[in-house]
């Protein structure tokens, strides 16, 4: 569940594009609708995703459509080696009609022409309400009405937390982060840490700044602005930079045999992770089955009910299929009907994009691990609190890896976590010109 992209390509046509249709504010045109007449016999699609298991959902699909038949082929994460693939394939004039692409991933594409506008397709402009409305806009890129995906899943924060141990040490589960502040120092005295800071993730701490009401990117017809320093990343980064110089958290590597042990030794304490996390946990720290729980993310304020977002992605119509009706057609199915998402949550717990996916029987039992809560109450209601108009840029794979380096740095003593942010601007800036793409100071 890792979340990274590809850096845009260069060129003065190209940043016009991105500027005329993508993320948030833009006035211009954007991308033509794609030419969504029906086939007029039957159709093969060729669809490319990392979901395991959705080969089951395809069948379905495939033996109750047999005019439009889909052949899947499962992969590697998109940054693992798919999106490359993609844009190879898309220059090759080969692509799948279908692949699966991350929200942070889809103003890349658009900046390198390689999906299709499908607002003109099937039935988009009428699904439009049956998604969580702020994950709507994470495809709908422009004010123009150009539609460039459908939403697949999402990833609503909250707080995985050792129940057990909060109550054996009578400490009370923290709602704001000033309280979540004063746990840590509690739990740090009892030898443990309330929670580990990743060095490496920064799409948890940009679903901490998307909380915090901060916009690390906007765009319009004169070009991009780059806000990670703005007051709410701040705030966040001075935040977490003083549990790290009070040694209130641990910084073991995310995603490793580490960081696992940190958890299942009963080291580490909560976790602030999207609904994926869930498994995560149980699967990493499999000794502490029946003692965690699931509460809202801690507040900035008390009283607010706001969330974050970390992760999710899109079932997208690649540039140069032939059948962009059809594919748009089984993309909404995929994503839309309930025995294609209890499938998809049943065999990966995809977490559904859809008000009434959130709904699903799978998604309103208890979970054995989680002392029988039905944890997903928690996360329908942090999808709900999610604010709706966070704005990835063209260029998050560098973005990322210039704030992670800060990170690491600041994690050993070397700068701040406030310093990484400026460093990841002023880099993300110079990526963003060298590449011709217009830039706002």
């Amino acid at each position: 569940m890792k979340h990274r992209i590809l850096a845009a390509t260069s060129g003065v046509a190209l940043s016009a594009l991105l500027l005329a249709g993508c993320a948030g504010s833009g006035s211009g045109d954007g991308a033509a609708a794609a030419d969504c007449a029906p086939a007029d016999g039957p159709v093969t699609l060729e669809f490319t995703s990392w979901i395991p298991g959705i080969e089951k959902a395809v069948d379905l699909w495939n033996t109750e459509n047999p005019d439009i038949q889909v052949k899947v082929q499962t992969g590697p994460n998109g940054n693992n080696g798919t999106y490359q693939n993609f844009f190879n394939q898309i220059a090759a004039g080969n692509a799948p009609d279908l692949g699966q692409i991350e929200y942070d991933a889809l103003p890349n594409f658009l900046v390198q022409d390689g999906v299709e506008n499908i607002a003109a397709c099937s039935d988009v402009v009428a699904a439009k309400d049956q998604f969580v409305g702020w994950a709507w806009n994470q495809v709908a890129l422009g004010e123009d009405g150009a539609v460039y995906g459908i939403p697949q899943d999402i990833g609503p924060m909250a707080l995985f937390y050792r129940k057990d141990l909060f109550a054996a040490n009578g400490i009370a589960i923290p709602t704001t982060w000033d309280e979540y502040t004063e746990a840590a120092k509690k739990i740090r005295a009892l030898g443990g840490y309330i929670t580990n800071f990743s060095q490496s993730d920064i799409n948890q701490f940009a679903g901490f700044v998307w909380q915090a009401g901060g916009q690390w990117f906007g765009n319009d017809a004169d070009g991009w602005t780059v806000s990670l320093t703005d007051p709410a990343s701040e705030k966040v980064a001075d935040y977490w930079q003083s549990l790290i110089d009070q040694d209130l958290v641990s910084t073991y590597p995310a995603w490793t045999d580490e960081w696992n042990n940190a958890y299942n030794s009963s080291q580490v304490w909560t976790w602030n992770s999207a609904v994926w996390g869930a498994n995560s946990i149980s699967s990493g720290a499999p000794d502490t089955a029946g003692g965690w729980a699931v509460a809202d993310l801690p507040q900035w304020n008390a009283g607010d009910a706001v969330s974050g977002n970390w992760g999710g992605s899109s079932i997208a119509v690649l540039k140069g299929s032939e059948h962009p009706y059809e594919a748009t057609t089984f993309a909404l199915w995929l994503n839309t009907s309930e025995e294609a998402l209890t499938v998809l949550n049943e065999e990966a717990n995809i977490y559904p994009a859809t008000t009434e996916g959130l709904k699903l029987p799978s998604l309103t039992q208890g979970v054995e691990f989680y002392g029988g809560q039905k944890i997903y109450d928690v996360f329908a209601k942090a999808a709900t609190e999610v604010t709706p108009d966070f704005v990835w840029g063209p260029t998050m794979t560098k973005t990322y890896a210039d704030v992670s380096d800060g990170f690491k740095a600041a994690v050993s003593g070397s700068g701040t976590l406030a310093d990484a942010l400026q460093k990841g601007q002023d880099a993300t800036i110079g990526a963003l010109e060298s590449q011709s793409i217009p830039v706002k100071k």
